[in-house]
């Protein structure tokens, strides 16, 4: 293996997974990337002398993610595969499945993937996604309403965390008086969880929010409303249907992912935006820019760090390297959207670049379901803040911007702006 950028690729990892490579892990993707487009790390979910493999690359990463019946989501499958952390395992029996403890889309392939996702996919429709447009467009006023004469705001809690929240809650029919609690929950479990990673008090989070489903799922069984909860109770297909287990990890799911990678989203690419003047200038001055832009806010500096850990089911070899059934594999889909091969000047951000493809909704079977609907928030929500406060500016100094780095993401804790 070549050491010859000078990073010691052990030392790299941990600082990755741990969160210390701070405010900007991309120089570190790229000295990765020097290395090999597939490179041995150390399993960093457990004690094993068992090594893990980092993908670098676009060519590799797209395969890797493709290919479920070679890499795998389920570890369980394989026979003496890698001693995976499972949160599945050490869960309390009588307590609510949620999706990081249950059966979801993200812990399965074919053939059980295909039915869970066909299942919610009928309630996802780009028909309904579109026809939300008219009320995310008055939620993102409603927020901007709240703080425009003050001229000031914390863009992660006044607007880009309250704005997803608000959409997938009423999506789903979440009442407006859980909202704040199902907030703290997902932020817990956020941030206290990761590769690895399992903070104390977790698990208490986790079965609190189970439980809270089930009962929403009970209450919508009696009083099915207008709402993506109820129609995933009514629906039922021949001898396919969600059972109960399936139904509430799916929820907790949608619930999940429905609002933390688009609150990120529109967080950091605000503060990408504000950190290129030269980029946020021409948005302005042409707001038909915004679907483009948003794609490459995406491809520069996405919601999510990694994606799930794959498993390879044989023996295989990938850019050379010879992978063990059972070995881990770790796409790092932020170093495969800047990879060199696909894009020119990848570490510039270029808001009318043209982009056949990026990886920060993943790819293949497991692609984000709610690709359609973080798109359409994030151009909105850009939109919006354009319009209506074009004079924002960033209200501390760019060095005291702090990171989090939570579930496979990286995201602002605050990020106060005056216009």
């Amino acid at each position: 293996m070549n050491h010859s950028n000078g990073v010691a690729p052990e030392k790299a990892v941990f600082s990755l997974f741990s969160g210390e490579s701070g405010d900007n892990p991309f120089s570190l993707f790229a000295q990765l990337r020097g290395i090999g487009s597939v490179i041995p790390i150390p399993f960093p979910m457990g004690s094993t002398d068992r090594p893990a493999w980092m993908v670098t690359r676009m060519e590799e990463a797209m395969l890797v993610l493709k290919d479920h019946q070679l890499f795998t989501v389920d570890s369980s499958s394989i026979a003496g595969s890698h001693p995976m952390l499972s949160l599945a395992d050490s869960a309390d029996p009588a307590s609510p499945p949620t999706f990081f403890t249950g059966k979801s889309m993200l812990t399965v392939d074919e053939p059980d993937h295909r039915r869970l996702r066909r299942l919610v996919s009928k309630a996802f429709t780009p028909r309904f996604i579109e026809s939300l447009r008219p009320r995310v467009q008055k939620i993102a006023d409603e927020l901007i309403d709240l703080v425009q004469a003050r001229g000031q705001m914390d863009l992660v809690t006044d607007y880009a965390y309250p704005l997803p929240i608000n959409v997938i809650s009423e999506m789903l029919g979440v009442p407006r008086a859980d909202r704040e609690q199902i907030q703290s929950w997902s932020a817990a479990l956020a941030h206290g969880l990761g590769l690895g990673r399992r903070e104390p008090g977790v698990d208490e989070h986790l079965r609190a929010f189970g439980e809270y489903t089930a009962q929403l799922v009970d209450i919508k069984r009696q009083q099915p409303g207008n709402d993506l909860i109820s129609q995933l109770i009514a629906i039922e297909e021949e001898e396919d249907r969600l059972d109960e287990a399936e139904l509430v990890s799916m929820i907790t799911l949608l619930i999940f992912a429905g609002h933390e990678t688009t609150s990120n989203l529109i967080a950091t690419g605000s503060l990408m935006l504000l950190d290129h003047p030269e980029q946020l200038k021409k948005l302005q001055a042409n707001l038909s820019l915004v679907p483009s832009a948003v794609e490459e806010l995406l491809r520069f500096n996405g919601p999510a760090t990694i994606a799930g850990p794959r498993f390879a089911t044989e023996d295989i070899e990938l850019a050379g390297q010879q992978i063990k059934k059972g070995d881990a594999v770790i796409v790092v889909l932020k170093s495969a959207n800047r990879d060199e091969i696909p894009f020119a000047y990848p570490e510039e951000l270029d808001i009318t670049r043209k982009i056949n493809r990026h990886l920060a909704f993943g790819h293949g079977i497991h692609m984000c379901l709610g690709a359609p609907l973080a798109r359409m928030e994030g151009e909105i929500a850009f939109t919006t803040l354009l319009t209506r406060v074009p004079g924002i500016r960033l209200n501390m100094p760019r060095e005291k911007v702090k990171w989090n780095f939570t579930l496979s993401s990286q995201g602002l804790t605050k990020l106060p702006v005056a216009f």
